[in-house]
């Protein structure tokens, strides 16, 4: 089969492979899409720790299942279209005993740091598959993943009818997380360096938009979610913040990154930092979330592209140029 192959960090290619074969209680899926993330760029650049080389990456995305492993008890047959849950919990450390696998001390994910969908086929495990109503396409499904980080990032914020919450970033995360914040009853601001995103942020609920936080009309918030990794986005939304108010950290930034905090601020303000790590228990909630039109996805896929074209995709993403790019490795959505 193809498949996008990151050699190592900076080094990529798009060639022939072998076929994945399931393992017990493991399906294989034949990808209809698959959404190119943040992530991926970290994951391409070695900035990614838990991910080995080389690797297939790939983690948001949706198929048809084409063979099915021995051992499968989950009822998932040959033929249904399904969304696939990436993670990777071992369930038996000390975090997962604790109902907290996305901190699973032997964390993994398809895509991240075993082979993902930026291929004709990928091996997953059954349980990880949930069905796809008939009404969504590949490429809607394919929007799931990302959809339930933001459902769990929501949990950990949590949001109140009329607190005023501030979202850095109008990429594809900080739409979803905007849509998902105003169906809360929050007053949504939305800041993106780039202007040409934020009617779409106005159109799926921002109560305002700017290009940076002081030329927002709102000046302090009640909560404020980064979903760019990027350090003058943090320390902008640590500053806008009210006195009482949370910071959540969405975006995935290098690890080696540090900001600047007052910690007599946090302190004398009662600020609360709280991270948003991946998925946890939040997938099926996701596929019922965008199964009724409650997250708009349609508006969200700005490039589809094929298998060849996954480089070129890449540095779209990288440019900040697309809302959601992605690759659809059988020809069609």
């Amino acid at each position: 089969m193809r498949a996008v192959v990151i050699e190592k960090p900076g080094d990529i290619s798009v060639r022939d492979v072998p076929d994945p074969a399931p393992g017990p209680g493991d399906v294989v899926v034949a990808v209809g899409a698959c959404g190119l993330c943040g992530t991926d760029l970290h994951i391409a650049a070695g900035e990614f720790p838990p991910s080995p080389y080389p690797l297939v990456p790939g983690h948001e995305f949706a198929g048809v299942v084409a063979e099915v492993g021995s051992g499968v008890t989950t009822g998932i047959a040959v033929g249904d279209r399904v969304a696939v849950d990436p993670s990777l919990f071992c369930g038996y450390c000390r975090q997962c005993r604790r109902g907290r696998g996305n901190l699973c001390e032997n964390w993994g994910a398809v895509g991240d740091t075993v082979d993902g969908a930026f291929a004709e086929y990928v091996a997953v495990p059954a349980a990880s598959c949930y069905r796809l109503p008939d009404e969504l396409t590949f490429a809607q499904g394919a929007l799931i993943e990302p959809v339930s980080c933001a459902v769990h990032g929501l949990r950990q914020l949590g949001a109140e009818p009329g607190e005023r919450v501030l979202v850095l970033g109008a990429g594809t995360m900080g739409l979803i997380m905007t849509q998902l914040l105003a169906a809360a009853g929050a007053r949504v601001s939305v800041v993106d360096l780039a202007a040409g995103k934020l009617p779409l942020a106005t159109e799926l609920g921002a109560a305002e938009v700017a290009t940076s936080v002081p030329e927002l009309p709102t000046q302090r918030f009640d909560a404020a979610v980064d979903v760019t990794g990027a350090v003058p986005a943090l320390e902008a939304a640590f500053g806008a913040l009210d006195r009482g108010g949370r910071l959540q950290v969405f975006g995935v930034a290098p690890a080696e990154a540090r900001i600047a905090l007052s910690p007599f601020r946090i302190y004398n303000d009662e600020i609360t930092v709280v991270g948003s790590m991946a998925v946890l228990h939040s997938f099926g909630d996701a596929v019922g979330l965008v199964a009724s039109g409650q997250v708009r996805t349609e508006p969200l896929v700005s490039h589809t592209v094929g298998l060849d074209e996954f480089p070129a995709a890449l540095d779209l993403v990288r440019a900040g140029a697309t809302i959601k790019a992605q690759v659809t490795p059988g020809g069609s959505a």
